[in-house]
């Protein structure tokens, strides 16, 4: 802040010392500075002076007292500003140059102005101000004058040294400089140095003469001048030197410059009013912050006065009425920043009054509008210039889209004639106790302008025609004010504003005491040259105090205040307060009633205040009954819950984004560290959620033992020594790479000023901290570090250069959503609420304004003009507590004298204690922001509450950010007590050396808690709060922030059945609860119900009884009510892991955990179904809710009232209008409002459109340079919630299940299921030796194949018929039935480096394995296509292949043409360790994302070919997802075909077969090419071996082990089987859990495989196959297979695993109906999906085979029922295996001749089986059979005539009977192709 003064100091030694006195009580933390009387005597060099300097009077000092409410912001207001050039020189050159006026320099050619050598350059100012100049250690850059150049400054860089300090002393004799032009260095003669710098000097050279100014550089970086060289000499002239004038070129009409970051708002205001101030000469002229201090100093003694000052004004000059008033902005120079000197026109200055404010009372505060505002000489310390409506005046530049969006049209305007009447219009609508509030005036502008616009697209005329003309004006603005009954009042003059504002603070100044004063005249020039100018002068008493002090600064105020503190200004005021109301002296009469009361005092609990004690007595009571509340558990509630997740979420959408910013798969631990602003109970209350959450532990960061003690270094404050702290986290970031860090940045919206400006300011130590931590380059380029900053106030964050993107904000959950969360959550009571309790109509609302403390204020405001409001509103508010406590205690005369809003409050907290037995009662927080008030308040409260003898009763706690809590003994031994009774310790086990650290630790003690400090910086209050005290905030507080975050100390949750309607009175007297007692069956009261049992939430991190702020469980809660999303990316992994437990002896926090049923029964089982309305209002009862109910009580004052309590409709309270933050400002003054059903979303996108980021604010630095592209950190995210929600819980919670997903990242689940009919085995195999690495062919090819299915999940198929199973009993698979709806068995494994991923996993290892080159395209792979003739298919088959340019080595290409001819396949004899031979062919289907494709860690990243095998329709998917992958494109035939693997082979095998042809042709014979194929399910994961040899670090029970190996290690292996050209196919086991703990019977068996084999393609390509089979086709194959007499090997020491994986793969149809009638038809059951051929039964929209097969499974019954649990007659299948239920057996039979059959001689079959038979099946082959009598026979076939020729080509009809009834067909049109079947029965 700068400072002026109209008088003198007597001495400049003392002003000095003064001036560093208050310096350092502003800067020191502690609050006692360095008396100013030490400073002068004890300093060893100090000079004599005379007694009489060192004591200047009080009202010496008042006249010295100026206008304070400046900052040295970045000066751009309009397009050229810098400091007045103020001469000081009186030799005669000077003189007669600067009279000449002078010519800007954007008009003027460049002078000579450059140094003499060859190599120099231009040396002025105004070339080199945007350039950068390196200058030595010790060298500082000053300006040079020239009498040659008078309008220039020459720069030059000089040895400090050699210049003077602040006092014009110490300066070295001689010089030393540098020049700057050509860079030659060392001249040690000013003579020299000046003929260099080419000054052309006419008089001898002088440095003191010549050097003027130091030269500094603002944060734009603009070199500017600054403050005056303090040579010796100008301390004599520097009032002389102020009496010069210029005028700045500083025009703001409309087409000079839009609305810059700091030009609008109320920050502006601090711009311009530098220009009041002299000095501001010696002011540093940075552009953030206040500048420092400086007192000027007048000679000692001096007898004369300063003449007038002379203060240029910024003008606003009108156009000229050839083009529109208001013209679109022309962008600005690139001179921004520097001021012109101009000549002052005659006229156009204004002398301003001597004593204006001491003979008025009023500081005028003049609003600049349309116009040429004049310069003002004189007192200027006694008005204020505001630019506050200033902007409202110029229309910004707007794209056509934001036109329309605001209704108006390109070319619209309002002339200057409507904007003067609207402003009118406006302040004569504003009450006796409003102020202009620009946002206000902002949309009354644009809604003139959309009024317009309409008007003129109806009457299709031009703007001009409907604008007011110049002539008519004056009258219509009188007609306007007139209706104010003079309270506006118009000066219309001819010639310049200057006359109006000249006649007004003339009127002003000669007015007498009591004479009518108007509170706002509008001065209006309609001069015919330059136009209409008009601007405002405020004169109201309240209005003018209110603008002046709201152009402030929080950190100004308070500085003012301070200032006014210890320079004993308030000593009138103190004086005034020191007798009561009534007239007695105050101390006088406190000392009386001491004396009258001796050593008792009031008796601190369980009794009435007139019951007294002695102070031993009363010291040592303590209660001896015990609690009642419930003892508290932690747990997590559903809002944070489900916040957490949306955070987890988020975290997720970032890893999936795909610009490599985030690699979750690379992570395996979590760790954090939690940044919060300086305040010590902030600290440890953060300190205190960290070790009850129990996340340390859980995350595996501290051990139980140890983390209490170690939960600090978890914790940063934002303090001197966060950059030490800083370096710490970020050697442990850096040392850690695969632990992914967390950076919370808590409260992030209360520091952000950049660390470049605040080290540029000088400001407070702690400004600019939070941005050199979250914004360095360490942390924005840490891969592995995470940054959440969480806001309940957001908005600076949310600008046009925010740094987060609104993807990655996370916004509360809405709580009008609340009751689909969970009726066991409670309401939250937000601004909104407290709003709508004005509207109730019943009493007292909670939102409160004390219109008696108004009164009062107003009064003493109007007799202390010069002091700020505040200081008067603290003292009469300790006067009001400080009567209201001797008022209720001795005094009951003072009664009258106390507002009954402070009696009410003081009556509850000194009563409520003596209705409790346990001294409970309720805590007042008194919000004074400026510590040294609150220091005050606290020592006089203490005071009076002493001497009453209440200080037993109740505690007075000074609740500072820079220091602990601290509270008497005696009331911590009551607090112990409680904590005692309830369990509820927070601290350590100690509870001896307990004393409350947070303000939830006062809880249920009777207390007033002073809170200062700057800001509220999100402290959790305990729910014994009932009052806040918020009358000290007023007109100060202007912005939404500032205001919203003080009354976000009440927010606070409710139960919700507390609640019965709107509420009612909650402070109701003893009179009133009679009322109520009478009325008690008065079904229209409406109730708060207090007798509710207290919730779950721990008195620790309940607020208001309810969702603790920040109550976090040790693990996650079960959300019952989320279901699982099918493909969300990483959310799958997040929906299936977060619910978890860690361990299964987490029994105690899972029970805490747990939500539901068991919180709602929980907090509803005592709940009270009749309580009377006298229970209900009774605050002191016995009720186990005693605070938890009710919402708090807000008082506020008028002018914070005004703006929080009104809510029109449709609109948000006024306060969510106002300019979110003081660091940002508004884009443009037209833009839309804020509406009431915007939610936090759609705020946030309205605060990122339309508010920029201010130049100190650490986001500004974050400037795209391509327009309108916005850079956000990729890592960084934002938790947005209102205050005392549950944030800190949220992220806590967060961070616990981030790292279980990271585990869970990590695991995977795999089928963990046992081999089924393990006893159906055939005890005939021939086993080979345990340590055989490889079958035996010859032993191999002697052992039977085993028919049974072992493949659990075959659980529920029919069995194959051996005769080990013939002799089972009938009722073994009677349950099977049951076990069919089983879930399927999964255990969580450990993915290892072997392992095969999805489109998850990243890691650089593997990405050229999945991601394709950014800078190539997906066109880079290219499509081939071929045709080959299909004998199965009746007809040709086209199969595409899509191969990647880096693969295309794998195939072979036609010369011409690059034709897709074959694969390249190895040879036999090939042997290459580095790659795998046979080619590995995937099926997926609806797995694009999640299918296991990436094979390149488990095949060690070694050469291999791999191809997808894909349906058409999902080409394109896939394609996206797996660019670098073959594929191998089904035709579209098989879109809706059999999702059975064997019918996708079928193409590959063709593949192959070209292959071969074109081998044969070169000459290669068949034989020697390798005829193996891998044929691997997607979902399978890991391989293992089991062996009895091997030694690994997992020793199983009988001796085996086993361990995790490589999908190449497996491949290899088998590749390098014996003679493997004789095996048909080649396979290994599935996992399960129990596979190691038996021995390995046998490592080889020929039996079924499936899911992951080794075809032979030569062997089995004459194997017939289905291609349309949907289920079991693999026992199909396999049995086929064998039948040929083909070896099928299994190797048992090798398993592998298949992850459960939900989405895709085998999926049944969903069977509807073909044509659909309605939407709410019945389910289809299996037995419908045949008919009758020909009937009108519903036809299905499904395939003709998947019908067919569900129509077998379940028609067991209907078919066959001879063969149910009939295991000796099995069912007779030739040629085919269909599955036809668990209850049946199928006895499969080849009819191909030479075909190797299970013995069945002697078997009796109860039924026959005929699906689709071939010409092989024939009448003889069916008559070696024998069937039972009854027995039944199904045949199946494509049509009817088939059907009917296949029943005479088998002579059926000769042994089976049947009927015209029992042909059926699936249900199918006919366009489907529907399958026939005929049933009969065996005679």
């Amino acid at each position: 802040m700068g400072n002026s003064y109209a008088g003198q100091l007597k001495s400049a030694r003392f002003e000095e010392a003064l001036h560093n006195s208050i310096e350092a009580s502003l800067r020191c933390s502690s609050v006692v500075p360095r008396p100013i009387f030490s400073q002068l005597y004890l300093d060893p060099d100090q000079p004599p002076f005379s007694p009489e300097d060192v004591k200047p009077k009080v009202e010496e000092l008042d006249k010295e007292l100026v206008h304070r409410f400046t900052q040295n912001g970045s000066l751009d207001f309009s397009t050229n500003q810098t400091v007045n050039e103020m001469e000081e020189e009186e030799e005669e050159e000077d003189m007669s140059d600067s009279s000449s006026p002078p010519i800007p320099y954007a008009q003027k050619p460049a002078p000579e102005g450059s140094c003499t050598t060859d190599a120099g350059k231009d040396l002025r100012l105004v070339s080199l101000c945007m350039e950068q100049i390196d200058i030595p250690a010790g060298f500082l850059l000053v300006g040079a004058k020239s009498p040659n150049l008078p309008e220039h400054i020459l720069v030059c860089a000089v040895d400090k040294r050699f210049l003077p300090d602040d006092h014009g002393k110490n300066a070295l004799l001689g010089f030393s400089g540098n020049c700057i032009g050509c860079g030659e260095r060392g001249f040690r003669y000013f003579t020299e140095f000046s003929n260099h710098i080419n000054l052309k000097l006419t008089t001898q050279p002088k440095k003191q003469k010549h050097l003027k100014y130091y030269l500094v550089r603002s944060s734009q970086g603009v070199l500017s001048k600054g403050p005056l060289i303090c040579w010796k000499e100008c301390r004599s002239r520097q009032s002389s030197a102020a009496s010069h004038s210029a005028k700045p070129n500083s025009s703001a009409s409309p087409s000079t410059t839009p609305e810059s970051g700091t030009a609008n708002g109320y920050k502006l205001g601090f711009d311009i009013l530098n220009y009041f101030c002299p000095s501001f000469l010696s002011a540093s002229m940075s552009s953030s912050g206040p500048p420092k201090k400086r007192h000027r100093g007048w000679s000692p003694g001096s007898p004369v006065p300063p003449p007038g000052l002379v203060v240029p004004v910024p003008a606003i000059r009108p156009l000229t009425r050839t083009e529109p008033p208001l013209s679109v902005p022309v962008p600005q120079s690139m001179l921004t920043g520097i001021l012109q000197p101009q000549p002052i026109p005659a006229g156009e200055t204004v002398i301003v009054p001597e004593n204006l404010l001491n003979n008025s009372g009023v500081r005028p505060v003049i609003l600049i509008g349309y116009g040429t505002l004049p310069y003002f000489y004189g007192n200027v310390g006694d008005i204020v210039v505001s630019p506050l409506l200033v902007n409202c005046y110029k229309i910004p530049q707007l794209e056509n889209k934001d036109l329309d969006l605001l209704g108006l049209t390109g070319n619209q305007f309002l002339s200057v004639e409507n904007m003067i009447l609207l402003t009118i219009q406006y302040l004569v609508r504003l009450g006796p106790d409003q102020v202009p509030l620009r946002e206000e005036f902002e949309q009354i502008m644009l809604k003139a302008m959309q009024a317009f616009t309409v008007r003129e697209r109806s009457l299709q005329m031009s703007a001009q025609c409907i604008s007011v003309s110049p002539g008519q004006l004056p009258w219509l603005a009188r007609l306007i004010a007139s209706v104010s009954q003079d309270v506006v009042r118009v000066v219309v003059t001819q010639n310049s504003l200057a006359e109006g504002i000249s006649e007004t603070l003339r009127s002003l100044s000669e007015m007498k005491h009591q004479q009518w004063l108007p509170d706002y005249v509008v001065a209006i020039c309609t001069s015919k040259m330059r136009g209409n100018e008009f601007c405002v002068v405020v004169l109201g008493q309240y209005q003018s105090r209110a603008l002046a002090e709201s152009m402030l600064t929080t950190s100004e105020f308070l500085k003012e205040i301070s200032y006014e503190l210890i320079t004993g200004k308030v000593s009138f005021l103190a004086s005034h307060f020191k007798n009561t109301s009534l007239g007695d002296d105050l101390d006088k009469l406190l000392d009386t009633i001491q004396q009258r009361r001796g050593d008792n005092v009031v008796i601190p609990f369980n009794g009435d205040v007139n019951e007294c004690v002695s102070s031993q007595e009363a010291a040592t009571m303590v209660s001896t009954q015990e609690f009642d509340l419930d003892i508290d558990t932690f747990q997590i509630y559903q809002p944070q819950l489900t916040v957490a997740r949306k955070l987890l979420s988020q975290v997720c959408a970032i890893a999936d984004s795909g610009n490599q910013s985030l690699d979750l798969g690379h992570f395996s631990k979590v760790d954090f560290i939690i940044i919060v602003p300086r305040s010590e109970v902030l600290v440890q209350q953060t300190l205190q959620r960290i070790r009850q959450s129990g996340v340390l532990v859980d995350l595996g960061l501290e051990e139980n033992g140890t983390a209490y003690q170690k939960a600090e270094k978890y914790v940063m404050r934002l303090d001197n020594e966060i950059q030490t702290k800083l370096e710490v986290f970020m050697r442990r970031v850096k040392q850690n790479p695969y632990t992914l860090f967390v950076l919370v940045h808590d409260n992030a919206h209360v520091d952000l000023t950049s660390s470049i400006s605040s080290s540029l300011s000088h400001g407070e130590p702690s400004h600019g901290l939070a941005d050199r931590v979250i914004n360095c380059r360490e942390v924005l380029e840490a891969f592995n570090l995470l940054v959440l900053q969480v806001s309940s106030f957001p908005y600076a964050l949310q600008t046009q250069q925010t740094r987060i993107s609104s993807t990655n904000e996370v916004h509360w959950v809405q709580f009008d959503n609340m009751d689909e969360v969970g009726r066991e959550e409670k309401l939250y009571f937000v601004l909104n609420e407290y709003s709508k309790s004005l509207q109730w109509g019943i009493t007292s609302p909670l939102l409160r304004c004390d219109e008696t403390f108004e009164k009062m204020v107003n009064t003493l405001l109007e007799r202390y003009p010069r002091l700020h409001s505040m200081v008067i509103r603290c003292y009469l508010l300790i006067q009001q507590y400080s009567e209201a406590l001797m008022a209720l205690t001795t005094v009951a005369s003072l009664r009258d004298h106390s507002t009954p809003e402070t009696l009410s409050i003081i009556n509850d907290l000194i009563s409520a204690p003596g209705k409790d037995k346990n001294g409970r009662g309720h805590m007042l927080i008194i919000r004074i922001p400026s510590v040294q008030l609150a220091m005050l308040a606290k020592e006089r409260l203490q005071e009076v509450r002493d001497k009453l003898g209440l200080q037993y009763r109740f505690e007075i706690i000074l609740g500072s950010p820079a220091s602990e809590l601290s509270v008497t003994k005696h009331f911590v031994t009551r607090l112990k007590w409680c904590n005692y009774c309830t369990n509820s310790w927070r601290g350590g086990n100690d509870q001896e050396d307990w004393v409350p650290r947070t303000y939830q630790d006062l809880e249920g003690l009777p207390c007033i808690v002073i809170l200062t400090g700057k800001d509220p910086l999100g402290e959790t209050f305990p729910r014994s709060l009932k009052y806040c005290d918020l009358r000290l905030i007023d007109s100060s507080y202007l912005t939404r922030t500032a205001l919203e975050q003080e009354v976000g100390l009440a927010y606070c949750y409710i139960s919700k059945e507390a609640i019965r309607g709107p509420f009612v009175a909650l402070d109701l007297s003893e009179k009133e609860h009679e009322k109520a007692n009478i009325s008690e069956n008065d079904s229209d009261e409406l109730l708060i119900d207090l007798e509710r049992p207290q919730s779950n939430s721990s008195a620790v991190t309940g607020t208001s009884g309810s969702i603790a702020e920040n109550g976090v469980s040790s693990s996650s809660a079960a959300d019952k009510s989320q279901k699982q999303p099918t493909s969300l990316n990483f959310q799958n992994v997040v929906n299936s892991s977060v619910d978890e437990g860690f361990t299964a002896g987490e029994t105690l926090k899972q029970e805490c955990d747990s939500l539901g049923n068991q919180i709602a029964s929980s907090t509803t089982s005592k709940l009270s179904s009749s309580s009377s309305i006298s229970r209900t209002f009774r605050w002191h009862s016995q009720s186990k809710a005693l605070y938890a109910a009710l919402p708090r009580i807000v008082i506020l004052s008028k002018a914070a009232y005004c703006l929080l309590g009104s809510q029109k409709s449709g609109h948000l309270p006024s306060s969510a209008s106002l300019l979110p933050h003081a660091d940002v400002s508004w884009l443009s003054s037209l833009r839309p409002l804020l509406h009431k059903d915007m939610n936090s979303e759609e705020q946030s996108q309205y605060y990122r459109q339309w508010t920029t980021a201010r130049q100190h604010h650490a986001d500004y630095s974050n400037q795209s340079e391509t327009v309108g592209v916005r850079t956000f950190h990729p890592r960084r995210l934002l938790l947005t919630g209102p205050p005392q929600v549950g944030k800190t819980g949220s992220y806590l919670q967060f961070l616990r299940i981030l790292f279980r997903m990271l585990i869970r990242l990590l695991e995977v689940d795999v089928y963990d299921e046992e081999e089924i009919n393990i006893n159906h085995t055939e005890n005939t195999e021939i086993a080979q030796s345990t340590s055989d690495h490889w079958p035996d062919i010859e032993i191999f090819s002697k052992m039977a194949f085993n028919l049974s299915v072992h493949d659990p999940k075959y659980r529920t198929v029919s069995p194959v018929y051996t005769e080990q199973l013939s002799k089972v009993k009938q009722e073994s698979n009677k349950e099977t039935r049951v076990e069919e709806l089983r879930k399927r068995e999964t255990m969580s494994m450990m993915l290892t480096k072997y392992a095969a991923y999805n489109t998850f996993h990243h890691c650089e290892q593997c990405h050229q394995y999945m991601d394709i080159n950014p800078a190539a395209q997906m066109s880079d792979s290219t499509l081939h296509a071929f045709t080959f003739s299909s004998s199965m298919l009746g007809e040709e088959v086209q199969l595409h292949f899509i191969i990647p340019k880096s693969k295309e080595n794998h195939f072979v290409f036609s010369k011409q043409g690059k034709h897709l001819e074959s694969m390249r396949l190895p040879l036999v004899s090939d042997k290459n360790l580095n790659t795998v031979k046979s080619p590995i062919f995937t099926p997926s289907s609806g797995r694009h994302e999640h299918g296991l494709l990436n094979l390149y860690h488990a095949m060690e990243g070694i050469g291999h070919l791999h191809l997808l095998v894909i349906k058409e329709y999902e080409m394109q998917l896939y394609r996206k997802y797996w660019p670098n992958q073959i594929m191998l494109v089904l035709p579209g035939m098989f879109n809706n075909a059999g999702v059975g693997k064997r019918s996708w082979q079928y193409p590959a095998f063709k593949a192959r077969f070209l292959n071969l042809n074109r081998l044969e042709e070169l000459g290669v014979k068949s034989q020697c090419v390798w005829p193996f194929i891998v044929v691997m399910d997607d979902s399978c994961v890991l391989w293992n071996s089991h062996s009895v040899q091997e030694q690994s670090s997992q020793p199983m029970e009988s001796g085996t082990t086993s361990k995790n190996i490589s999908l190449k290690s497996v491949l290899q292996h088998i590749e390098a089987t014996p003679k493997i050209v004789h095996y048909a196919i080649l396979g290994i086991q599935k996992w399960n859990s129990k596979l190691s703990s038996r021995k390995l019977k046998s490592p080889f068996s020929s039996c079924h495989v499936h899911d992951f084999i080794l075809l032979n393609v030569d062997l089995t390509q004459n194997v017939q196959y289905d291609l349309n089979r949907y289920f079991c086709e693999d026992v199909d194959f396999n049995l086929r297979t064998n039948s040929s007499g083909l070896l099928i090997c299994r190797f048992n020491n090798f398993s592998f695993m298949k992850k459960h994986i939900q989405v895709g793969g085998q999926k049944d149809f969903a069977i509807k109906p073909k044509i659909m009638v309605s939407e709410s038809l019945a389910p289809i059951m299996p037995l419908q999906y045949v008919c009758a051929p020909d009937s009108e039964h519903t036809l299905l929209a499904a395939p003709a085979q998947f019908l067919l097969e569900k129509f077998l499974q379940h028609a067991t019954y209907k078919l066959f029922p001879k063969a149910i649990h009939n295991f000796k007659n099995p069912i007779l299948a030739i040629d085919c295996y269909l599955n036809i239920g668990p209850e049946v057996v199928i006895c499969y039979v080849s009819s191909r001749p030479h075909s190797v059959n299970v013995n069945s001689e002697g078997v009796f079959f109860s039924g026959l089986l005929l699906y689709l038979c071939d010409s092989f099946v024939g009448a003889d082959l069916l008559k070696n059979f024998k069937f039972l009598k009854g027995a039944t026979l199904c045949v199946i076939c494509q049509d009817r005539s088939s059907l009917r020729q296949t029943i005479v080509r088998l002579e059926l009809e000769d042994e089976w009977q049947f009927r015209l009834r029992d042909e059926f067909q699936t249900a199918n049109s006919s366009d489907d192709k529907p399958l026939y079947f005929l049933t009969g029965r065996h005679i």
